[in-house]
């Protein structure tokens, strides 16, 4: 594989800026693919034409609350999608909630992070996902073009 690819999906560009730089201060650098909410996320992952450049990610990264589809809603179209279902989903929120956390983890995500631990939590996720992206083998369609840009950003009209 040549990079593992993240699926960010997050409104607040602040907090996207934090998990990229914190990235490469980890010295990870991953394919990243910005989406500004559940909308655009699921336009770039059926997007026939994105495929071919971008593939499909490895692994999801999603807030909660964001516009016009939250990251919940999300989850639901990607468990109802027989193209999507076996989608590795991370949830990344502001919120606390156990009724959030309980709604995420009955869409089998495969864990929950807190924004507000981010900062402190951020190395640990950056081996993690640095460590699943090169242990892990994914079939031939998941697998990424040699030289994709570090980071597409999602603009759809």
């Amino acid at each position: 594989m040549d990079a593992l690819h993240i699926l960010l999906v997050e409104d607040d560009e602040i907090d996207a800026e934090v998990i990229l730089r914190g990235f490469r201060c980890q010295g990870f650098e991953p394919l990243i693919t910005l989406a500004q909410n559940g909308l655009e996320a699921l336009a770039l992952l059926r997007d026939p034409l994105a495929r071919p450049h971008l593939g499909h990610p490895h692994v999801i990264l999603t807030d909660i609350n964001m516009p016009l589809m939250n990251g919940l809603e999300l989850l639901q179209v990607l468990r109802d999608d027989p193209n999507l279902r076996r989608s590795v989903v991370f949830v990344l929120s502001g919120s606390a909630l156990e009724v959030d956390r309980r709604a995420a983890y009955a869409q089998q995500v495969a864990g929950y992070l807190l924004k507000a631990d981010l900062e402190q939590n951020l190395p640990q996720l950056t081996r993690l996902l640095a460590c699943y992206g090169s242990i892990v083998q994914f079939p031939a369609e998941l697998n990424v073009q040699t030289g994709a840009p570090s980071v597409a950003v999602a603009v759809l009209a």
